[in-house]
């Protein structure tokens, strides 16, 4: 090997070692760089981890303090409260219903004493109208039976004297009296007019004559006979009447 052979020999290792020094530096340098950086971020996480753990640990006083104190954490409403809150709750709710309750049995009791007395006026209109109609009815057959009555009469006193005690007049003197007994029974009994005052309220005045010898306003004589039925007028008196 030549001289010049040897020199670039030599500085071919040289270079070649310089490469591997430079390289085994990179190496070092990105190791370092490497291990820096794991170094930061377990310091990260152990700070972060620190933090967590110094929070969990506050959040733990901080609620340790608060029950200690008899107070829950913020958020969160007292138990008594609560309590307190849903027991007036409970009782507010249980007045009005029993105010409720109070006012619909008051408003009952009221309905039932209307209805009740319009019920008990209602029974005594309908008593009234019945006895009313039972009243009418009967003075409406009375005052068919009357001009049979007065028949009887007429034929009474259209009998002569001597024939008075016959079979035929006492038969119907016989049948007058049944008339007149059962109308009695009924409650219809004769208005007196003859010689009596005339009075407007139970006869009716269709004549008059002058005669000093009578007192004036006197019934001198009766034309139809007038009945009262139960206190009240069935029928007027006709009459005449001396002034």
């Amino acid at each position: 090997m030549t001289d010049d052979e040897k020199i670039i020999d030599r500085q071919t290792n040289d270079d070649t070692e310089t490469d591997a020094e430079n390289a085994e530096e990179t190496v070092f340098a990105a190791d370092a760089a490497g291990a820096g950086s794991e170094t930061e971020q377990s310091e990260n996480a152990g700070a972060e981890a620190k933090t967590g753990e110094a929070e969990a640990a506050g959040a733990e006083t901080k609620t340790g303090e608060a029950e200690d104190a008899g107070t829950e954490p913020d958020g969160a409403e007292p138990e008594e409260t609560k309590s307190g809150d849903r027991a007036e709750s409970g009782e507010t709710g249980k007045s009005s219903g029993t105010d409720k309750k109070d006012k619909q049995i008051e408003e009952l009791n009221d309905r039932y004493k209307r209805l009740f007395a319009e019920f008990d006026n209602y029974r005594k209109r309908t008593d009234a109208e019945k006895l009313s109609m039972f009243a009418e009815g009967e003075k409406t057959v009375l005052l068919k039976v009357l001009p049979l009555i007065d028949n009887f009469e007429r034929a009474l006193n259209a009998i002569p004297e001597d024939q008075k005690e016959t079979a035929l007049a006492e038969g119907i003197e016989k049948i007058y009296r049944a008339f007149t007994d059962q109308l009695s029974e009924l409650g219809v009994v004769p208005i007196e007019a003859v010689n009596k005052e005339f009075d407007a309220n139970l006869h009716n005045a269709v004549m008059h004559i002058e005669d000093e010898s009578i007192s004036e306003n006197t019934v001198v004589e009766e034309f139809q006979k007038g009945y009262m039925f139960k206190d009240k007028v069935l029928r007027y008196s006709m009459v005449k009447v001396a002034n």
